[in-house]
């Protein structure tokens, strides 16, 4: 039960960032969700998200900082593994069945629902 009320506090308190950024500033949601993946790996690369992944689990990893940084590790993993031709695998990757289960399932839903026009 405590894995998820920290899970809870701390994705909840990532996504208020955004919140707080859309309110606040003239970024475009686009921009705040790349600067989440570029916050995301900057912090996997100085080892300062691993442990927040360690403590609050799904909670950090679900966020758009936790695909970043699930590219960082992907591409550190495959660096250590094939050498320099792991900076164009690693993430890829990493990566791969997540991208590759959202395809399929938006696929699935755009075959079971119907389009609304805005009205």
């Amino acid at each position: 039960m405590l894995d998820i009320i920290k899970a809870f506090i701390v994705g909840g308190l990532i996504c208020s960032v955004g919140q707080l950024l859309i309110d606040f500033t003239k970024l475009t949601p686009a921009r705040i969700l790349t600067g989440f993946v570029v916050t995301g790996v900057i912090l996997s690369a100085f080892g300062l998200y691993e442990p927040l992944v360690d403590f609050a689990g799904a909670g950090a990893t679900v966020p758009l900082t936790g695909f970043g940084h699930l590219l960082a590790d992907g591409i550190r993993k495959s660096i250590d593994r094939d050498g320099l031709l792991g900076i164009f695998t690693g993430g890829l990757t990493a990566a791969a069945g997540g991208v590759t289960a959202a395809l399929f399932f938006g696929l699935l839903g755009s075959l079971l629902f119907r389009q609304k026009g805005k009205e």
